[in-house]
């Protein structure tokens, strides 16, 4: 068992935008996954700082797009000095229309506490690995940078709560293994284990 305290405060305001709609309140997140089966859903999100380049976007895109699963995927405006980054591809918001939700931030303790919610595709961001933890929700780990990597380590080879996907020899994570290995982690052998781990680890 792994012992933690979480002190969080939501008050932010911003908009979403559902795939091809017009644009909602972040709490229109919590809307969109009450229609959605239980853990069925993707929630995908690298953090307040990470601005992924327009290669990794297109694969992470693609892949999401492949698994032929609901979506919500938190894609914040990038800062000045990362021009260029978090750029969706372009088609992509009209391709997923009826499967997935595009937001620039959402109350992600709530999401991850959400029934509908059935893996967290993240960066490793140790707040972030907490919440998880704390929920229950297994993870697929796409660590960035700095201690990121050594916390995926924790999540796939200490605790086995999730899977670390490995990094390409172009520099980031290829489409095929992140579907891949998203679908292991909701369905699959393997994630059976991971999934009943997350479980055990679940504070209370």
């Amino acid at each position: 068992m792994i012992g933690f305290a979480l002190t969080l405060t939501y008050g932010r305001k911003t908009r979403a935008t559902r795939t091809g709609d017009e644009q909602c309140d972040p709490a229109d997140c919590l809307s969109w996954l009450d229609e959605r089966p239980d853990s069925s859903v993707v929630y995908v999100s690298f953090g307040s700082l990470a601005a992924l380049p327009t290669e990794q976007m297109e694969e992470v895109a693609d892949a999401l797009r492949s698994s032929k699963r609901p979506f919500l995927w938190v894609v914040k405006a990038p800062y000045a000095h990362q021009k260029g980054g978090n750029s969706l591809p372009e088609g992509f918001m009209e391709a997923t229309s009826k499967q997935g939700l595009v937001v620039p931030w959402c109350p992600q303790l709530d999401i991850l506490a959400h029934r509908a919610v059935g893996c967290f595709v993240t960066h490793c961001g140790w707040n972030s690995i907490l919440e998880a933890l704390s929920q229950g929700v297994p993870m697929v780990a796409v660590p960035q940078w700095s201690d990121q990597q050594t916390n995926s380590k924790f999540v796939s080879d200490v605790w086995k709560t999730g899977m670390h996907v490995e990094i390409s020899n172009k520099g980031f994570v290829l489409r095929g293994e992140l579907e891949r290995f998203i679908r292991e982690v909701m369905e699959g052998e393997r994630g059976a284990h991971i999934r009943e781990n997350s479980q055990v680890e679940r504070p209370g």
